[in-house]
Protein backbone atom coordinates (compact mmCIF):
# COMPACT_ATOMS: atom_id res chain seq x y z
CA UNK A 1 0.00 0.00 0.00
CA UNK A 2 1.20 3.30 -1.13
CA UNK A 3 1.99 6.00 1.52
CA UNK A 4 -0.05 9.28 2.01
CA UNK A 5 1.41 13.04 2.69
CA UNK A 6 -0.60 14.75 5.19
CA UNK A 7 0.13 18.26 4.88
CA UNK A 8 -0.72 20.68 8.00
CA UNK A 9 -1.83 23.69 6.07
CA UNK A 10 -4.06 25.53 8.62
CA UNK A 11 -2.23 27.72 10.93
CA UNK A 12 -2.85 31.36 10.83
CA UNK A 13 1.40 32.29 9.84
CA UNK A 14 1.23 34.70 12.95
CA UNK A 15 4.23 35.55 13.52
CA UNK A 16 4.83 35.85 9.57
CA UNK A 17 1.74 37.87 9.01
CA UNK A 18 0.57 36.34 5.90
CA UNK A 19 -0.70 33.45 4.38
CA UNK A 20 2.77 32.02 3.41
CA UNK A 21 1.59 28.60 2.93
CA UNK A 22 0.61 30.04 -0.48
CA UNK A 23 3.28 33.01 -1.27
CA UNK A 24 5.18 32.01 -4.53
CA UNK A 25 8.92 31.44 -3.86
CA UNK A 26 10.25 29.09 -6.76
CA UNK A 27 10.90 30.73 -10.22
CA UNK A 28 7.47 30.17 -11.70
CA UNK A 29 5.25 31.26 -8.41
CA UNK A 30 5.85 27.81 -6.87
CA UNK A 31 5.01 27.55 -2.67
CA UNK A 32 6.97 25.50 -0.27
CA UNK A 33 4.23 22.97 -0.36
CA UNK A 34 4.82 22.57 -4.36
CA UNK A 35 8.07 21.16 -3.73
CA UNK A 36 7.32 19.14 -1.16
CA UNK A 37 4.39 17.56 -3.13
CA UNK A 38 6.57 17.20 -5.70
CA UNK A 39 9.34 15.22 -3.72
CA UNK A 40 6.97 13.36 -2.36
CA UNK A 41 5.25 12.11 -5.85
CA UNK A 42 8.92 11.14 -6.77
CA UNK A 43 9.60 9.44 -3.79
CA UNK A 44 6.49 7.50 -4.38
CA UNK A 45 3.65 8.79 -2.59
CA UNK A 46 0.01 8.50 -4.17
CA UNK A 47 -2.07 10.59 -2.19
CA UNK A 48 -1.91 13.81 -0.36
CA UNK A 49 -4.22 15.08 1.98
CA UNK A 50 -4.45 18.82 3.13
CA UNK A 51 -5.77 20.25 6.78
CA UNK A 52 -6.76 23.25 5.68
CA UNK A 53 -9.41 26.10 7.22
CA UNK A 54 -12.60 25.80 5.72
CA UNK A 55 -12.75 29.67 5.34
CA UNK A 56 -9.68 29.24 3.05
CA UNK A 57 -10.62 26.11 1.16
CA UNK A 58 -11.97 27.95 -2.15
CA UNK A 59 -8.80 30.12 -2.61
CA UNK A 60 -6.45 26.93 -1.68
CA UNK A 61 -8.13 24.13 -4.16
CA UNK A 62 -7.99 27.02 -6.95
CA UNK A 63 -4.29 26.98 -6.84
CA UNK A 64 -3.20 23.53 -6.31
CA UNK A 65 -6.27 21.50 -7.60
CA UNK A 66 -4.92 22.94 -11.54
CA UNK A 67 -1.84 22.04 -11.27
CA UNK A 68 -1.70 18.44 -9.36
CA UNK A 69 -4.24 17.15 -11.45
CA UNK A 70 -3.76 13.86 -12.72
CA UNK A 71 -0.09 13.73 -10.47
CA UNK A 72 -1.45 12.62 -7.18
CA UNK A 73 -4.67 11.49 -5.74
CA UNK A 74 -5.90 15.01 -3.87
CA UNK A 75 -8.07 15.03 -0.55
CA UNK A 76 -9.25 18.00 2.06
CA UNK A 77 -9.62 17.71 5.42
CA UNK A 78 -10.88 20.76 7.83
CA UNK A 79 -9.53 21.31 11.26
CA UNK A 80 -12.51 22.67 12.94
CA UNK A 81 -12.45 23.44 16.96
CA UNK A 82 -15.54 21.02 17.55
CA UNK A 83 -14.08 18.43 15.80
CA UNK A 84 -13.24 15.22 18.30
CA UNK A 85 -13.89 17.43 21.70
CA UNK A 86 -16.57 14.18 22.84
CA UNK A 87 -19.22 16.39 24.28
CA UNK A 88 -16.49 18.64 25.91
CA UNK A 89 -17.69 22.65 24.59
CA UNK A 90 -15.31 24.90 23.26
CA UNK A 91 -14.78 27.70 25.69
CA UNK A 92 -16.67 31.41 24.38
CA UNK A 93 -13.78 33.07 22.90
CA UNK A 94 -11.36 30.23 21.77
CA UNK A 95 -10.25 30.77 17.99
CA UNK A 96 -7.41 29.30 18.41
CA UNK A 97 -6.93 25.98 16.53
CA UNK A 98 -6.29 23.36 19.57
CA UNK A 99 -2.91 22.25 17.92
CA UNK A 100 -1.19 20.25 15.45
CA UNK A 101 -1.49 16.53 17.06
CA UNK A 102 -5.69 17.63 16.61
CA UNK A 103 -5.10 18.56 13.61
CA UNK A 104 -3.94 15.19 12.15
CA UNK A 105 -6.81 13.37 14.14
CA UNK A 106 -8.95 15.48 11.96
CA UNK A 107 -7.76 13.31 9.60
CA UNK A 108 -8.55 10.50 10.85
CA UNK A 109 -11.81 9.56 8.43
CA UNK A 110 -9.38 10.46 5.14
CA UNK A 111 -6.40 8.18 5.58
CA UNK A 112 -6.23 4.62 6.28
CA UNK A 113 -2.81 3.58 4.96
CA UNK A 114 0.98 4.45 6.48
CA UNK A 115 1.69 8.10 6.17
CA UNK A 116 4.08 11.45 6.73
CA UNK A 117 3.32 14.43 8.55
CA UNK A 118 4.69 17.75 7.30
CA UNK A 119 4.60 21.56 7.92
CA UNK A 120 3.22 23.39 4.76
CA UNK A 121 5.62 26.23 5.19
CA UNK A 122 9.27 24.09 6.16
CA UNK A 123 11.53 22.56 2.76
CA UNK A 124 12.12 19.46 4.26
CA UNK A 125 14.26 18.23 0.98
CA UNK A 126 14.33 14.97 -1.72
CA UNK A 127 16.53 12.85 0.89
CA UNK A 128 13.97 13.25 3.57
CA UNK A 129 10.95 12.44 1.63
CA UNK A 130 13.11 9.31 0.30
CA UNK A 131 13.77 8.16 3.69
CA UNK A 132 10.33 8.61 5.02
CA UNK A 133 8.64 6.59 1.79
CA UNK A 134 11.16 3.94 2.02
CA UNK A 135 10.10 3.39 5.98
CA UNK A 136 6.75 3.86 5.86
CA UNK A 137 6.68 0.87 2.67
CA UNK A 138 8.60 -1.50 4.65
CA UNK A 139 9.51 -0.78 8.56
CA UNK A 140 6.60 1.32 9.99
CA UNK A 141 3.67 -1.02 11.87
CA UNK A 142 1.65 -0.37 14.42
CA UNK A 143 4.87 -0.71 17.09
CA UNK A 144 7.09 1.38 15.20
CA UNK A 145 6.71 4.76 13.56
CA UNK A 146 9.62 7.62 12.66
CA UNK A 147 10.76 10.72 12.97
CA UNK A 148 12.88 12.47 10.37
CA UNK A 149 16.14 14.34 12.54
CA UNK A 150 17.11 17.43 10.59
CA UNK A 151 21.07 18.20 12.21
CA UNK A 152 20.30 21.36 14.12
CA UNK A 153 22.74 23.33 12.24
CA UNK A 154 20.85 23.12 9.14
CA UNK A 155 17.64 24.27 10.25
CA UNK A 156 18.73 28.24 11.78
CA UNK A 157 17.82 31.69 10.89
CA UNK A 158 20.12 33.79 10.13
CA UNK A 159 17.20 36.90 11.39
CA UNK A 160 16.27 35.56 14.61
CA UNK A 161 15.65 33.08 16.78
CA UNK A 162 14.58 29.95 16.30
CA UNK A 163 12.52 27.51 18.41
CA UNK A 164 13.28 23.76 18.05
CA UNK A 165 12.05 20.40 19.42
CA UNK A 166 15.90 18.87 20.56
CA UNK A 167 15.99 14.80 20.41
CA UNK A 168 17.37 12.79 22.65
CA UNK A 169 18.24 9.58 20.64
CA UNK A 170 19.70 6.12 22.08
CA UNK A 171 22.58 3.88 21.11
CA UNK A 172 19.88 2.35 18.61
CA UNK A 173 18.70 5.66 17.16
CA UNK A 174 15.49 4.90 18.82
CA UNK A 175 13.46 8.27 20.20
CA UNK A 176 13.86 8.99 24.18
CA UNK A 177 12.54 12.34 24.56
CA UNK A 178 12.05 15.55 22.90
CA UNK A 179 12.64 19.35 24.36
CA UNK A 180 11.53 22.32 23.41
CA UNK A 181 13.95 24.28 23.04
CA UNK A 182 13.05 28.01 22.55
CA UNK A 183 15.76 30.96 21.20
CA UNK A 184 18.04 29.04 19.79
CA UNK A 185 20.33 30.75 17.59
CA UNK A 186 24.20 31.09 16.68
CA UNK A 187 26.14 33.35 19.45
CA UNK A 188 29.17 35.84 18.93
CA UNK A 189 31.38 32.83 19.45
CA UNK A 190 29.54 30.70 16.23
CA UNK A 191 28.15 28.67 18.94
CA UNK A 192 24.70 27.35 18.76
CA UNK A 193 22.62 28.50 22.12
CA UNK A 194 19.35 28.48 23.60
CA UNK A 195 18.22 30.70 26.27
CA UNK A 196 16.14 29.55 28.83
CA UNK A 197 15.13 31.58 32.32
CA UNK A 198 18.32 33.70 32.66
CA UNK A 199 21.00 30.86 31.94
CA UNK A 200 21.95 30.35 28.20
CA UNK A 201 23.09 26.72 27.06
CA UNK A 202 25.32 24.99 24.69
CA UNK A 203 24.01 22.84 21.56
CA UNK A 204 26.20 20.83 19.78
CA UNK A 205 26.22 21.46 15.63
CA UNK A 206 24.84 18.05 14.53
CA UNK A 207 22.18 17.61 17.28
CA UNK A 208 19.08 15.82 15.63
CA UNK A 209 15.89 18.26 15.95
CA UNK A 210 12.15 17.63 15.32
CA UNK A 211 11.09 19.64 12.06
CA UNK A 212 7.43 17.88 12.27
CA UNK A 213 8.18 15.45 9.58
CA UNK A 214 6.76 12.34 11.33
CA UNK A 215 5.64 8.70 10.02
CA UNK A 216 2.53 7.07 11.48
CA UNK A 217 0.66 3.63 10.94
CA UNK A 218 -2.92 4.88 10.77
CA UNK A 219 -3.21 3.30 14.09
CA UNK A 220 -1.88 6.53 15.87
CA UNK A 221 -5.47 8.10 14.92
CA UNK A 222 -7.34 6.05 17.69
CA UNK A 223 -4.18 6.53 20.55
CA UNK A 224 -4.33 9.79 19.43
CA UNK A 225 -8.13 10.73 19.86
CA UNK A 226 -7.74 8.51 23.38
CA UNK A 227 -5.26 10.98 24.57
CA UNK A 228 -6.78 14.43 22.89
CA UNK A 229 -9.53 13.68 25.23
CA UNK A 230 -7.35 13.41 28.06
CA UNK A 231 -5.45 16.72 26.84
CA UNK A 232 -9.19 18.18 27.18
CA UNK A 233 -9.93 17.29 30.56
CA UNK A 234 -7.17 18.92 31.91
CA UNK A 235 -7.00 21.86 29.44
CA UNK A 236 -10.39 22.62 28.46
CA UNK A 237 -10.61 26.22 29.70
CA UNK A 238 -6.94 27.31 28.75
CA UNK A 239 -6.95 29.33 25.97
CA UNK A 240 -3.41 29.20 25.20
CA UNK A 241 -3.03 25.13 25.24
CA UNK A 242 -2.36 23.50 22.33
CA UNK A 243 -2.20 19.67 21.77
CA UNK A 244 0.85 19.06 19.56
CA UNK A 245 2.53 16.15 17.95
CA UNK A 246 5.32 15.35 20.17
CA UNK A 247 2.98 14.82 22.72
CA UNK A 248 1.87 11.94 20.79
CA UNK A 249 5.11 10.46 20.45
CA UNK A 250 6.10 11.04 24.39
CA UNK A 251 2.87 9.28 24.95
CA UNK A 252 3.50 6.44 22.74
CA UNK A 253 6.82 5.62 23.80
CA UNK A 254 6.22 6.06 27.86
CA UNK A 255 3.00 3.88 27.74
CA UNK A 256 5.33 1.43 26.03
CA UNK A 257 3.10 0.97 22.68
CA UNK A 258 6.19 0.71 21.00
CA UNK A 259 9.31 2.98 19.60
CA UNK A 260 10.02 5.94 17.36
CA UNK A 261 13.14 5.76 15.05
CA UNK A 262 14.78 9.14 14.35
CA UNK A 263 15.67 8.64 10.75
CA UNK A 264 18.55 11.42 10.16
CA UNK A 265 18.52 13.27 7.05
CA UNK A 266 21.35 14.75 4.61
CA UNK A 267 18.96 17.06 3.49
CA UNK A 268 19.04 21.18 4.17
CA UNK A 269 16.05 22.74 6.02
CA UNK A 270 14.65 26.10 5.15
CA UNK A 271 11.70 27.83 5.69
CA UNK A 272 10.13 31.31 6.46
CA UNK A 273 10.02 31.91 10.30
CA UNK A 274 10.69 35.95 9.66
CA UNK A 275 9.55 38.05 6.50
CA UNK A 276 13.49 38.34 6.04
CA UNK A 277 13.56 34.89 5.26
CA UNK A 278 12.08 35.08 2.20
CA UNK A 279 15.09 35.53 0.00
CA UNK A 280 16.92 32.81 1.56
CA UNK A 281 14.41 31.00 0.75
CA UNK A 282 14.07 32.13 -2.89
CA UNK A 283 18.19 31.66 -3.34
CA UNK A 284 18.06 28.39 -2.11
CA UNK A 285 15.62 27.15 -4.67
CA UNK A 286 17.51 28.98 -7.06
CA UNK A 287 20.69 27.47 -6.27
CA UNK A 288 18.82 23.92 -6.37
CA UNK A 289 17.39 24.58 -10.01
CA UNK A 290 20.59 25.39 -11.06
CA UNK A 291 22.17 21.71 -9.49
CA UNK A 292 19.39 20.21 -10.97
CA UNK A 293 17.98 19.05 -7.99
CA UNK A 294 14.23 20.78 -9.70
CA UNK A 295 13.13 21.93 -12.85
CA UNK A 296 12.68 25.47 -13.49
CA UNK A 297 8.74 24.75 -13.28
CA UNK A 298 7.89 22.29 -11.70
CA UNK A 299 4.64 21.01 -13.03
CA UNK A 300 5.50 21.78 -16.71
Amino acid sequence: MQPTLLILAAGMASRYGSMKQIQGFGPGGETIMDYSIYDAIRSGFKKVVFIIREDFAADFKKIFEPKLKGKIEVDYVYQDLSSFINGYEVPAGRTKPWGTAHAVLCAKNAITEPFAVINADDFYGRDAFQKAANFLLTECNDALYSIIGYDLAKTLSENGSVSRGVCEVDANNNLVSIAERVKIYRDKNNKITYEEGDRKYEVADDSKVSMNFWCFAPSVFSFTEKIFIEFLSQNVSNPKAEFFIPIIGDRFINAGKGKIKVIPTSSQWFGVTYKEDAEEVQESLNRLIRQGEYPERLWN
